[in-house]
């Protein structure tokens, strides 16, 4: 290690040891042990520049340890990615650049919120799902263009969280040898020694995985570091996972290999002593940087630039030589023409007979797969369920990285960081789907999605107790509040065949949202009011014969939409006259203009009876306190659909009863 090394190792120590100071809240163990690691990657194996850090063929990278967010601000700020040193001495304070955990789309060279441990490391084996099928899709003899690795870097944490091991696990079966993992082991957690909870042989469980494992004895030691990364980078086979022994809140006399180094402040006298160890001039300055550490770092981010120089020169011979390819690059990195779509008769055409949404869906999967050559998704081994096979599009595998059917096994969790690690690389337009019941798996990967603005599409299918004999453990209850109450998600629950298009059309026309699709089992008829309409959330699928003057509004979504309209007309018959709202997405609906919505909802009919097959968590703020629901309020039952739906009171005469009831009450 040269001297100017040792120093540029030293300045991100001593950089994220006064930003956690200065904030007096942080993480400075882990960028204090890993800061060797983390320079050598950045400064000698990391394609990447600074100047543009979009440039599609980036190697990526992803601090799976989030916590320990300042070792990536230090890194950022040294390589000239526009993070001040202002922003440093801002850390975890309101708006600024440097928040506790990394946030994609606030933090520029920041590629994927983190925070939830092992989460990056379900991202990461996305992204390089995504660099292998679009390295399938263009790259010909002699122009690699999309020729870049991914690295994610993490601790103990990330390796105990089972989603690290679902993620790994797939990424093993899939060969994806250019996914390399820094395991930075200090066998340290916040309770103390990870012997405590956490005894097995890391290393023999990603071999059995299918990763290639080496082995850095010494965390300091640069010249091993490297060779590790490009023993990795040699094996186009496996995924490499590099275990690194380093010390927690190495270079603190009093902190180093202890738990109190991870989650809290070193201390001002132990912040000195830790400059004193390491060397660093004037120890009792805080921020103080000296100038030969800037002008290393900016010669090390030159080389980045010139990387990319290289790449532009061979794009634009590819593209010179390969015009058709060029035309499809950029029918992949553009967005969804959303005005043809809307336009295309053909996208929304539909069969007028009782069909599943499911089916419906899987119908505009395939559609789209012909309109959308970026289209790329799977199913947690349900496809035959979910209906979200691409037919004649090919299985992404080991053996054919150009397929557009994605396999992810039964790993809800790891398949949703997956999708996001996929539409963060970008290029790719991509769905997962799995039970609705299941979205309790998938929830904390949405939650990041919608955090990050990700439009990933989730396909939830068997919606409600109509999945009848499987009972309660597969009937989603709840999870529709659940997934309603996270911010940024638009739950889509279609009732026919062309509520089913508009979720689609939302879903892929979406820029910043993602979309959770719920739909049936069961089939449900072709509404005869149903439109284009539904995209705003909520509109009239059958009006009153007098709207000016109506008794009450039922609101449903989904399987309940043709309920509601056949106690429409029986209430007609007993002179009860109300308008049926379908409201497939709150979401949209809260979206539109109060205009809008009066028109649909008047403030004057306060008579309101909303009918969902799932719990009513929700929809008091559309009742009020003089409506009622007709929804579940417990678990489901194991018994055939239709046996349920008259159990709970899915019925005709109960809504109709429940109805009469609202009306009378609000005369």
């Amino acid at each position: 290690m040269s001297n100017i090394d040792t120093t540029c190792v030293n300045a991100i120590r001593v950089l994220a040891a006064d930003a956690v100071q200065k904030a007096n809240s942080g993480h400075p163990g882990l960028p204090l042990g890993s800061a060797p690691m983390a320079y050598e990657l950045w400064a000698n194996h990391m394609n990447h520049n600074p100047q543009n850090p979009q440039w599609a063929n980036r190697d990526r990278f992803i601090l799976s340890g989030g916590h320990g967010s300042t070792l990536l601000y230090s890194l950022l700020h040294y390589f000239g990615y526009g993070l001040t040193m202002d922003d440093m001495k801002n850390f975890r304070q309101d708006g600024s650049l440097t928040p506790g955990h990394p946030e994609y789309g606030h933090t520029v060279g920041v590629e994927a919120t983190t925070g939830p441990l092992g989460a990056g490391m379900g991202m990461a084996v996305g992204m390089a799902m995504a660099e292998a099928h679009l390295a399938a899709e263009f790259n010909q003899p002699g122009y690699d263009v999309v020729d870049h690795y991914t690295f994610a870097l993490g601790g103990d944490g990330c390796m105990m969280e089972g989603i690290s091991s679902e993620a790994f696990s797939l990424a093993g079966t899939l060969g994806l040898s250019k996914l390399i993992i820094l395991y930075d082991s200090n066998n340290i957690s916040i309770e103390g020694s990870t012997d405590i909870a956490f005894t097995e042989n890391v290393e023999k469980r990603m071999q059995a995985f299918g990763f290639q494992t080496l082995t850095v004895e010494d965390g300091n030691d640069l010249a091993a570091i490297g060779k590790a990364i490009e023993a990795a980078k040699a094996d186009k086979e496996h995924p490499s996972f590099i275990t690194v022994k380093t010390q927690i809140g190495y270079g603190c006399p009093a902190k180093q290999g202890k738990a109190s180094a991870h989650g809290e402040p070193l201390g001002v006298d132990n912040v000195k002593a830790l400059k004193e160890n390491l060397g660093w001039p004037e120890p009792d300055k805080s921020f103080n940087i000296p100038q030969d550490v800037y002008d290393h770092y900016k010669e090390l981010a030159a080389k980045g630039a010139a990387a990319e120089e290289a790449w532009n020169k061979l794009f634009a011979d590819y593209c010179a030589k390969f015009p058709e390819l060029k035309a499809k690059w950029d029918e992949f990195h553009a967005p969804v023409d959303a005005k043809a779509l809307l336009d295309n008769e053909e996208f929304w055409a539909y069969e007028d007979k009782a069909q599943a949404t499911r089916a419906v869906s899987g119908t505009m999967i395939n559609r789209l797969k012909d309109i959308l050559p970026n289209l790329f998704g799977g199913s947690a081994d349900l496809a035959p369920s979910n209906k979200t096979d691409m037919k004649d599009a090919g299985d992404f595998s080991k053996d054919n990285y150009a397929g557009r059917n994605l396999h992810f096994g039964v790993r809800e969790l790891a398949m949703a960081a997956m999708a996001n690690g996929i539409t963060l690389h970008g290029g790719l337009r991509n769905y997962v789907a799995t039970f609705f019941v299941f979205s309790d798996y998938i929830k904390p990967m949405v939650r990041l999605a919608a955090l990050m603005g990700l439009p990933v599409t989730y396909v939830l299918t068997h919606d409600s107790i109509g999945v009848g004999e499987d009972g309660p453990t597969h009937e989603p209850i709840e999870q529709l509040a659940m997934l309603r109450s996270t911010p940024n998600v638009n739950v889509f629950r279609p009732a026919d065949a062309t509520e089913t298009a508009a979720g689609w059309y939302l879903a892929v026309t979406s820029e910043k949202t993602p979309t959770a699709l719920v739909l049936t089992r069961q089939n449900l008829p072709q509404l005869a009011g149903s439109s284009k309409e539904a995209l705003k959330g909520a509109y009239v699928v059958s009006e009153a014969k007098d709207a000016a003057n109506m008794d009450g509004i039922i609101i449903a979504t989904g399987s309940e939409v043709s309920l509601a309209v056949e106690a429409q007309a029986k209430l007609a018959g007993e002179g009860v006259d109300v308008r049926v709202v379908s409201m497939p997405c709150m979401d949209l609906f809260e979206q539109q203009s109060a205009e809008y919505k009066a028109s649909i909802l008047p403030k004057n009919v306060r008579a309101r009876v909303a009918v969902e097959a799932l719990g009513d968590f929700g929809w008091g703020k559309y009742v009020g306190l003089d409506g009622a629901t007709v929804s579940m309020k417990g678990f489901g039952a194991s018994a055939p659909a239709g046996v349920l739906f008259e159990k709970f009171g899915f019925t005709v005469d109960h809504v109709t009863e429940v109805v009469r009831k609202v009306v009378a009450d609000n005369k």
